[in-house]
């Protein structure tokens, strides 16, 4: 079977913050394709560009130089208001803190970026899918840590988005409550396939990828295919 075509292309990335003494080399000609249904996780310390190069591919940002595109749609140049529409009708982000609006209900977090899609599912299928379909009328201050950030992944899926990209989604939580929240990204991943990445220090989740980038000094050093991987059920640290 022929390889898919990549959906991410990426050529030549640099970024650069500041000038002068404060200038920060952040990405250093990174090369990088992702194909369609991918579950990737980037792996690297502090400073190594993992987050860099996800704000990139989500359009939050721009390279200083190189290109990248999704599918059509050229990222590299594009004016601020063609970034937005491809990120509220393509894109959804996870983050370490939940952002949770703690004046609404769960079911109305999640509604509220329902109403901005062209073709969203229901906040009730988007909770089903993470879990927490007796949460729906719970507010925030309610719910566990683990269960709020299932809430941002409900918030972020139920748009339908064609690329999910979460950034440390596991890294205040306890290990019982990370794997919930890992498998509900797991669960996007591979019943909508959704093209997946997944930033993180923590080295046992590279087990759930279907490919491991390493990063260090803004390079991708190391890339590692998984010919067998885990379920989120099993990831221990």
């Amino acid at each position: 079977m022929q390889p898919l075509a990549p959906v991410f292309v990426a050529r030549g990335l640099t970024k650069v913050y500041g000038a002068g003494d404060s200038r920060v080399l952040a990405l250093k000609d990174v090369d990088l394709d992702i194909r369609q249904g991918e579950f990737i996780v980037l792996l690297g310390p502090s400073g190594s560009g993992k987050s860099t190069l996800l704000n990139i591919l989500g359009g939050l940002d721009a390279p200083t130089s190189g290109t990248a595109t999704w599918r059509d749609h050229e990222l590299t140049g594009a004016s601020d208001e063609q970034l937005t529409t491809y990120r509220r009708e393509h894109v959804g982000f996870v983050f370490q803190f939940y952002n949770l609006i703690p004046s609404l209900t769960v079911e109305e977090n999640v509604r509220l970026v329902a109403q901005i899609a062209s073709n969203p599912m229901t906040p009730a299928e988007a909770l089903e899918l993470v879990g927490l379909s007796h949460r729906a009328g719970h507010f925030p201050s309610q719910l566990s840590g683990g269960e709020q950030q299932r809430v941002a992944v409900a918030r972020a899926i139920v748009k339908r988005p064609d690329i999910l990209l979460c950034d440390e989604p596991t890294g205040a939580l306890d290990v019982d409550t990370g794997r919930l929240v890992l498998a509900a990204i797991a669960k996007v991943n591979a019943e909508l396939n959704t093209t997946t990445a997944v930033i993180t220090h923590n080295s046992a989740i590279a087990g759930m990828a279907h490919r491991v980038l390493r990063l260090s000094g803004g390079r991708i050093v190391k890339e590692e295919a998984n010919p067998r991987r885990i379920r989120a059920e099993d990831v221990t640290w």
